[in-house]
């Protein structure tokens, strides 16, 4: 039996079950591709050059676009205010975040107000605030309204 190669790096990327890409060995112990439908895609070996280039400009967009905030934040090791969807508010160090702002934070104060309930016939009560510290949490993205660098 011959000794099975690993997976080169540049066939990492997912086959899509659209492309039905079959991996076979060849008895030289190479990888080789058949496409089920060679008309398809041509190039397919092109792949690694795209992933590279894609991860370069989503790189160069975190340094210049919208979501400098959060790599400055990660590289200077600064606090930022983060608004959220639940009425709250999330002032922490930012240790990760991705394109779609899900964001590892640290040493996190969470802050919001609440109105305790009153008895009939009594007046309404004012607004109280809160506030916990979380050491370290994971936010989803899709809760994040709005981000502040440096608040004072």
């Amino acid at each position: 039996k011959a000794a099975e190669t690993p997976v080169r790096p540049w066939l990492k990327w997912k086959l899509s079950a659209r492309r039905a890409l079959s991996l076979s060995r060849v008895s030289s112990g190479r990888i080789s591709e058949r496409r089920q439908n060679p008309k398809r895609d041509s190039n397919c070996l092109s792949r690694p050059m795209e992933d590279e280039t894609n991860a370069k400009k989503e790189e160069e967009e975190f340094n210049t676009g919208p979501l400098s905030v959060l790599m400055m934040s990660v590289k200077n090791n600064t606090q930022v205010l983060i608004n959220c969807r639940n009425n709250k508010k999330l002032l922490g160090r930012v240790r990760a975040f991705d394109r779609h702002c899900n964001m590892v934070l640290e040493n996190v104060r969470e802050m919001w107000t609440e109105i305790p309930k009153t008895g009939k016939g009594k007046k309404k009560a004012l607004p109280v605030n809160k506030d916990r510290f979380i050491s370290k949490m994971f936010l989803r993205g899709d809760s994040v309204i709005i981000v502040l660098r440096n608040p004072k």
